[in-house]
């Protein structure tokens, strides 16, 4: 042992046991490890009859390779007059890999090693005795030993760490995948037993998600570009690799999942497209798509996530921007030849007049003007576009083209 390592210091009693002594404790330890490595492993298995048997290319158990290589490195420690602790770590990080690919806690991992630790311990300290080796010496001796038990499990953390980042990296991998198939536009008949259907069952099975009757997608637009994935819950398909994140979200309407989302989305903005049947995925990012472009022209809340079944006029009317332009242009042409106030005045003015269909008094309390002013305007309106203010088609256009002209701030907002 050496001032290096750790809890046995310059006078301590180890140090002090005459190294003839301590070379010819190594050597009868040494001697033992082949017999207590078989031991300790028995003795395992019966504590812990569900532990795996894995073996290495010669057919040997990889655990008893572990276990003789583990003493041997703690034996030479003990004789070495230099130097730090040599842990076995291709077997060790191995272990805490096969705990992570397996599914395992660390926990039963940990515990093996320790009564590993007891029954190397318990033949050690034989050994020691039958050498007359200084009691005091020997409780130093059992400090060193826990904490090269500490370096191992330090080595197995580290596997384990390993294997979880990448059983997560393909998790995510093939998550990606199933909402690649998912949200395809070309998925072909999804129906059981075609060929699309059974890829997406195929890639479903391979990340436990339960393919469910109907879903919504959901186009997410980050905080900040480091932004941690929002806590959406087991079930939601979430896909943080694209500039916009998206998310499926399987049986939205079920009890607890809006508030669900509303609380894992807090501090996210975006827009989650209405529910549909799985086939039809596609056409729920669609419309969270749209949503999310008209958040970012100022045309809808920012700030957070909406739903858009809550923006349905909106959506329906503002998406086909180049169609209701065309519209407006021929219906509203009237009003080319008024100045853009009066313009403006009389657009809303008849606007409020199509939702109400009052009288004066109605549309005077809907704009918050006096009744002679609507009167006056709803003359106007008569002379410039005459009879067609009653074909119940041209209402429905005029109406239509107001209404978008109001969602983009163009008009008041009243009622």
């Amino acid at each position: 042992m050496t001032e290096s390592q750790g809890s046995l210091s310059v006078r301590s009693a180890w140090l002090d046991v005459p190294p003839l002594l301590v070379r010819q404790f190594a050597a009868l330890a040494l001697d033992e490890v082949p017999a207590l490595a078989q031991d300790i492993l028995r003795e395992i298995r019966v504590e812990y009859p569900g532990l795996p048997v894995v073996l290495d290319d010669s057919g040997e158990p990889m655990a008893l390779i572990g276990i003789r290589r583990a003493l041997e490195g703690f034996v030479q420690q003990i004789a070495s007059a230099e130097g730090r602790p040599c842990y076995p770590l291709e077997v060790f990080q191995e272990f805490g890999r096969g705990e992570g690919l397996h599914g395992r806690s660390l926990d039963s991992l940990q515990a093996i090693y320790r009564l590993g630790v007891r029954l190397a311990w318990r033949r050690l300290a034989e050994i020691g005795q039958q050498m007359e080796i200084p009691p005091p010496a020997m409780y130093e001796l059992a400090e060193s030993g826990f904490e090269y038990l500490d370096g191992l499990v330090d080595q197995s953390v580290r596997g384990y760490a390993e294997a979880a980042a990448r059983q997560e990296g393909e998790r995510l991998r093939l998550q990606r995948k199933l909402m690649e198939l998912l949200l395809s536009e070309r998925r072909g008949d999804p129906a059981p037993g075609s060929a699309s259907g059974s890829a997406l069952d195929e890639r479903a099975a391979r990340v436990g998600w339960q393919l469910p009757e109907r879903v919504a997608v959901g186009v997410l637009l980050r905080p900040a570009r480091e932004a941690v994935a929002p806590a959406v819950g087991q079930g939601v398909l979430l896909d943080m690799e694209t500039e916009q994140p998206r998310m499926v979200v399987p049986d939205p309407d079920a009890a607890g999942r809006p508030e669900l989302l509303r609380r894992a989305m807090a501090g996210w903005s975006g827009a989650i497209g209405p529910p549909v049947p799985l086939a039809d995925a596609a056409k729920s990012l669609r419309w969270a798509e749209v949503a999310v472009r008209l958040m970012e022209r100022g045309l809808l809340p920012s700030g957070e996530v909406l739903h858009c079944t809550q923006h349905t006029e909106a959506l329906v009317l503002l998406q086909p921007e180049e169609l209701i332009e065309d519209l407006a242009r021929r219906c509203l042409a009237p009003l080319a030849h008024c100045g853009p106030a009066h313009g403006r005045r009389l657009a809303e003015t008849l606007l409020a007049w199509l939702e109400t269909r009052g009288g004066a008094p109605e549309v005077a309390a809907r704009l918050g003007v006096h009744p002679q002013t609507v009167r006056y305007r709803l003359r106007q309106i008569r002379e410039l576009w005459g009879d067609e203010v009653d074909d119940p088609d041209r209402r429905f256009e005029l109406e239509l083209v107001l209404r978008a002209r109001r969602l983009r701030g163009e008009l008041g907002r009243v009622g």
